[in-house]
């Protein structure tokens, strides 16, 4: 296949996803509940601490933070919708029309990119009168971070919704299994330091520490920060197994 025509295939099936969304912006602001109830009511309660790791406000710790908690809620969740066609059929009608199926997949995960972005966009705007004071090249650098490790996390879903099919039962168990341990060893709430030595061996093998890391260096301006680098490799190592595998299970078939 042609890339006008993978492009084409892939532009249907984003703007068959997205528009939805358009017609019910409310929904976008629903899925950021957990995020803004944090910044909202957790993020006062860090205002009045010292400041975290040195960098200043507790602010510019902790919106990073935030950032990542709705990445892990946002993306990792996308193959709800996947799941939710496979087991009502529709999908099945899009399988047998000439769509490219790997179009399938970066279409779904393309919407997941512009999603995130917007959301983190707001949540960086409603920080801002809270006293978390931005630095630009970094949260630049950050977002796009963050994105590719959205657009992996959005690929691991669709695959273990592909999996789950048709009862639906593993994503779930799955989802919510994976989805509070990764974000509680991350440290987007506390620092890992506050925990015992165990705890804070148990974060380091997790991935989103090392992401969490680099957002919080690169929105504090820190580009030299060794974390930075640990941060986008482990972005980039999600992103690449996540396309791998949801363009696999794509191609051989639901």
């Amino acid at each position: 296949m042609s890339v006008r025509l993978f492009l084409r295939d892939t532009s249907t099936v984003f703007s068959r996803e997205f528009v939805p969304v358009l017609r019910e912006p409310l929904g976008l602001l629903f899925t950021m509940g957990q995020p803004l109830l944090f910044l909202f009511l957790f993020g006062p309660l860090l205002a009045g601490t010292q400041s975290f790791e040195g960098q200043g406000s507790p602010w510019q710790w902790f919106v990073p933070g935030i950032l990542i908690m709705m990445c892990l809620s946002g993306p990792m969740m996308a193959g709800y919708s996947l799941l939710v066609e496979l087991i009502g059929g529709s999908m099945e009608r899009m399988l047998v029309t000439p769509l490219n199926r790997t179009a399938m997949l970066v279409g779904r995960t393309m919407k997941e990119f512009v999603i995130l972005l917007a959301q983190a966009a707001l949540i960086i705007a409603l920080a801002v009168p809270l006293g978390f004071r931005p630095h630009l090249p970094g949260v630049l650098t950050g977002l796009a971070i963050l994105v590719v490790f959205g657009i992996g996390l959005g690929s691991l879903s669709f695959v273990l919704a592909i999996a789950s099919s048709p009862s639906g039962n593993l994503f779930y168990g799955v989802t919510q299994l994976v989805l509070f341990p990764l974000m509680l060893l991350s440290g987007v709430l506390l620092p890992m330091d506050f925990g015992p030595a165990w705890l804070q061996a148990a974060a380091t093998l997790n991935p989103v520490t090392h992401i969490v890391e680099a957002e919080r260096a690169l929105f504090s301006g820190r580009f030299a920060d060794l974390s930075v680098l640990y941060g986008m490799l482990w972005a980039c190592v999600v992103a690449a197994v996540g396309l791998a595998m949801g363009t696999r299970a794509m191609r051989r078939g639901i």
